[in-house]
Formats: C-alpha cells, structure tokens, sequence
C-alpha cells in the first residue's frame, strides 16, 4: 500500500465541519458555561474553556495523524486552519445572538456564555477567540507530530493535573486544612483549582516518573524476568501485600466524604464483577440483574428490620446467608425459562425478569411484606464485635472484604475448568456443546454466580442505608453496571474497577453536574467505541481476539483489492 505524501484538504474540512457543529452544540446545551465555574488551573483554565476549544485539539490531533505521510510543515498549517474552522459557528452564536434572539430557543446562549467566549469584552474579544481556536489547532498538530516516547509522558501529566484541578476542591475539604495538607494547598492549590506553580510542579512530577519508566521500564522487566522462580514469585506477593496494606490504610487518608464516595464505587464493584461473570465471561446479555440486588437487599430488610415488617428479627450476618440464597435461587429461576435464548432476546426477556421485580415490589399485593412503595424501613447496622458498623469508615472495610472475595473468586473461576467452559460458550454455543459441555449447567452457574454478587451487594445496601426503597432498584442500575463493564473491558476483572472509578466515583465528586451523567456515559462510550474498543483496561484474551478480528479483515480487504 502506497504512503500517502499530500495533504487531504477533503478531510480537513469534514474534521473542520465535525469539530464545529461538536463545539456549538456544547456550548448550546450549557457545558461551556455550567462547567465555566471550575477551574481546573484558577484565574488560567477552567472545564468550561477545555470544553470550548479541546474539540479543535483533538480534531486536529486526528486529522495530522491521518496525514502522516504529508510534510510536517503542511500538516502543522493544516491543523492551524482546522482550528480556524472550528471557531466558524462560535462566532456565529455571538454575533447572532442578540439579533435573532437565540435565547428565545436554545436558553443556554445566555449572557454568561457570550461573556466567556469573548473574555468579558464583548464583540472586541472575537480575535482573541479566532486566534485562541487557531492554537488550538496547532497544539493538536504539534502533539500529534511528537514521538511516542514523548507524547505519553506530556498526556501523563496533562491527565494527572486536569484530575486533580477537577477535584481540587473535593481534596482541600478532605485533607487540605491542616498539618502537611494546609502547607501543600498554600503552594500548590488557588481559591479554586491548582495555582499556576501547583500545576507546573503537578505536571512535571508525573511527565517525568513516566518518562523515566518508559526509559527503564524494559530494564526492570529484564531484571525481574531474570530473577529464579522463588524470588519472583516472592516480589509478586510481596506487591499484592503492598496493594491490600494501602487498601486497609485508605480510609485514613481519605477522610469520610470521600470515603462514602469509594463505598458507592465498592458497591457497584461488587455488582460489577457478577455482572462480568454473566456478560463477560458466558457472553450472556443480562439487562435485569438488578433483580438480583433488589432480591438480596430486600430479604435482608424483611429479616432483619425491627419495625412492623421485621419477620424474624435476626442480625445482619445470621441473615446473609439467606438473602444471598435468595438471589441464587433467582439467578436459576431466570436461568431456567431462558436456557436457549441468546442475544436480543435473551436480553429482553432478562429486562422484563427485573421490571417484574419492580413493579412487585411497589405492588399493594406484597405490600404487607415489602411496603410497597414506601420500602422497609428501620433496619439495623452491622453489628460486629459489640459495635456496630456506621460510619463510612466502618462500612468501608465491610464493602472491601466482599470485593476482595468476589475478585477472588472471578479470578480463580476465570482460568478454572468452568471458566473455560463458559468463554467457549460465549464465543459459539453450538460449537461448545457438540465439544461435549453441558450448555444447561454451565449457563445456571453462570446465572447463579453472578446473581450471589449482587444479592451480597443488596445487603450491604440495606444495612449501610437502613432501608429499602424500590425507587432504588430501577432500571438505570442495571445499565449502569453494564456500562462499566463496557468501558472497563469485558471479561476483564481490573477494567471493572476502572469502569466503577469513571463512571459511579467521578459524577460522585461532581455532585453539582449531576444532571449531566447520562451524557458522559454517551461521550465515554462513543469513545471507547472509537479509540479503545476493547475498553480501557481489557483482558488479555478479548485483546488477542479483537487485534486477531482486525489483522484477518485488514489481510481479507489488502487480498480483495489485489
């Protein structure tokens, strides 16, 4: 195949147009100006100026690494006039604002809006505007023309410094006003957001850790492989010793709003890896498996509450055993009627097992025992050791201890006999049975497994809110934990807890954006979709399938084309 040596102006106005209509429409729907307010570098950048101008560098980025072949000083002037394109309709929203009266239909464009992108000067700032989109373009081409070597320590620490300026505030009231966090936040961080020097020092602490690893990294795995097999083994545990000791120490450093924020994150963790069980080990598309939450939450409630639908007043750890054994028997009594369903349908007919769960449990038939829409009320904390498991603190080593057993086990069930067997089903059933696997007793367990890690997430639920409200169980819960699965990599038990940190700990920290969830579960999606498509952090075998997938299309289409 022939290197491409000239630059696709064709291509240059798509990306243009594309990065235009994203930018507008951020700004349309209030991005720009909600997120406006939080400074991620204070009086410098904020979210609300990255919304605005980091469409055009990434498009840029995108559109020089797609003309690799041209001169670098076309591609640079290239990415120069993407910019310049992108500021077209942002332009055009100031300048047409107040004549057409837009507000009247998109209420966004507001004063505040027109205020940020023309700095506070009115129809005077439009060449700032223009000239701020036109670098921005370049930035894109100049990243984009930099080495890898280069380019991954720069990302590294960009990354970093926007993450920490996002929660700048969510740390100063965690840590940062006494001792050794008051004398850090006087240097490193501004009223709001990083301080200029907190963000450079930010950024070349984590540039350079990961440059000098990128350099070593390779020496270090030779140094290690060479080791005899007791003492790499002996390192190995030694690491995980380390991980567990940090584990157990995090609720200090975290302080109690966010460790009530890392609870939730366990929570869905935990959900989240019975989930990946069922979806991305069987490759059985499961869309009511908050059922199984509900069974689990609701069993403990009913027998442990003390109020008048308490049954049998039992402890919250004599009735574990019995609310899990619930949801096991649910995950069978679904398993059993869909046995030789697959895909859409299979997907269907688990929706409607959770929506039947539900509407049950707001019903006025088992209202008398689960309270109908007013839950169950009134149910006791953990007890443990003649206290009793209240705060965050408490709770979090209760949530832990049930992460810890349900990675354990995923992980020991993955490279074991049925693990196998359940990944040869989810590639081709009908191959899979003629090798002689029993397809009914390999999907119950499946069904089974993953309903007993949720049920055990329901009662964690109960006892941490003392109650039960069907308005909990709905619909986006099962979503939600199947979008982690997908941004984090399916089968892969690590991207389960990356896909938990993005998608449930950071709209946590970002309480007051909570209306826009939904649309970062759309923008994260799309991009994983796009970039990573087996998801942030992927096993290794759904890697070795999806590259395998594309080097046999990409050979097919060079073949057909010869």
């Amino acid at each position: 195949m022939a290197t491409k040596t000239r630059f696709n102006g064709g291509e240059l106005v798509r990306f243009g147009l594309f990065a235009t209509i994203v930018t507008a429409l951020l700004a349309a729907v209030g991005l720009v100006t909600t997120f406006g307010e939080r400074d991620i570098i204070g009086g410098v950048l904020s979210v609300g100026s990255i919304f605005l101008f980091g469409v055009a560098v990434g498009a840029a980025f995108l559109l020089t690494r797609r003309n690799s072949g041209a001169p670098w000083a076309i591609r640079l002037v290239g990415g120069t006039l993407l910019g310049l394109f992108t500021s077209i309709l942002p332009l055009l929203i100031v300048l047409l604002a107040e004549p057409l009266g837009l507000r009247r239909f998109l209420p966004n464009i507001s004063p505040d809006l027109i205020a940020i992108m023309t700095f506070g000067q009115g129809v005077a700032g439009l060449p700032i505007l223009v000239l701020i989109f036109a670098v921005a373009g370049l930035l894109g081409a100049v990243l984009a023309l930099l080495s890898a070597s280069v380019r991954r320590p720069l990302f590294a620490g960009l990354l970093v410094v926007f993450v920490v300026g996002l929660l700048s505030e969510t740390i100063i009231l965690s840590w940062g006003n006494q001792g050794l966090g008051l004398a850090i936040r006087r240097v490193a961080f501004a009223a709001r957001g990083l301080s200029p020097l907190g963000a450079l020092l930010l950024f070349l602490l984590v540039a350079g850790i990961n440059a000098l690893w990128n350099w070593r990294s390779g020496w270090v795995r030779e140094r290690i492989g060479a080791l005899p097999p007791a003492p790499r083994q002996g390192l190995r545990w030694g690491g995980i010793a380390l991980g567990i000791l940090v584990l157990l120490f995090l609720p200090v450093l975290l302080r109690s709003y966010l460790t009530e924020v890392i609870n939730n994150v366990g929570l869905y963790i935990l959900m989240g890896l019975g989930l990946n069980i069922v979806v991305g080990f069987a490759g059985l598309l499961d869309l009511g498996y908050v059922a199984f939450y509900a069974i689990g939450a609701y069993t403990m409630g009913i027998l442990t509450s003390t109020g008048r639908l308490g049954l049998a007043g039992l402890t919250w750890w004599e009735a574990l055993p019995i609310a899990v054994l619930m949801a096991i028997t649910a995950g069978v009594i679904l398993g059993v009627p869909v046995l030789r369903m697959r895909g859409d349908y299979l997907a269907i007919v688990t929706l409607g097992f959770g929506e039947i769960i539900r509407i049950l449990a707001t019903s006025d038939f088992l209202a008398p025992l689960t309270g109908g829409p007013q839950g169950v009320l009134q149910i006791p904390n953990v007890p443990f050791f003649g206290m009793s498991l209240i705060k965050p603190e408490h709770l979090y080593y209760l949530i832990l201890a049930g992460c810890l057993l349900a990675f354990f086990v995923s992980w020991r069930l993955r490279d074991s006999r049925m693990g196998r067997q359940w990944m040869a089903m989810r590639e081709d059933e009908d191959v899979a049975e003629a090798m002689g696997i029993n397809l009914v007793k390999t999907k119950l367990l499946a069904f089974a497994t993953g309903a007993a890690f949720s049920g055990l997430s329901g009662t964690i639920l109960a006892a941490k809110l003392n109650s039960v409200f069907p308005h909990s169980m709905s619909l986006y819960v099962s979503i939600n934990v199947l979008c982690l699965i997908i941004i984090g990599g399916m089968g892969s038990l690590p991207g389960v807890i990356v896909g938990a940190l993005l998608l449930i700990g950071l709209p946590e920290l970002l309480r007051e954006f909570a209306e826009y969830r939904m649309l970062m579960y759309g923008v994260l999606l799309i991009l994983i979709m796009l970039s990573r498509p087996e998801g942030f952090w992927p096993s290794e075998v759904a890697k070795r399938e999806l590259h395998a997938r594309e080097e046999v299309a990409v050979t097919g289409n060079a073949n057909t084309a010869g």
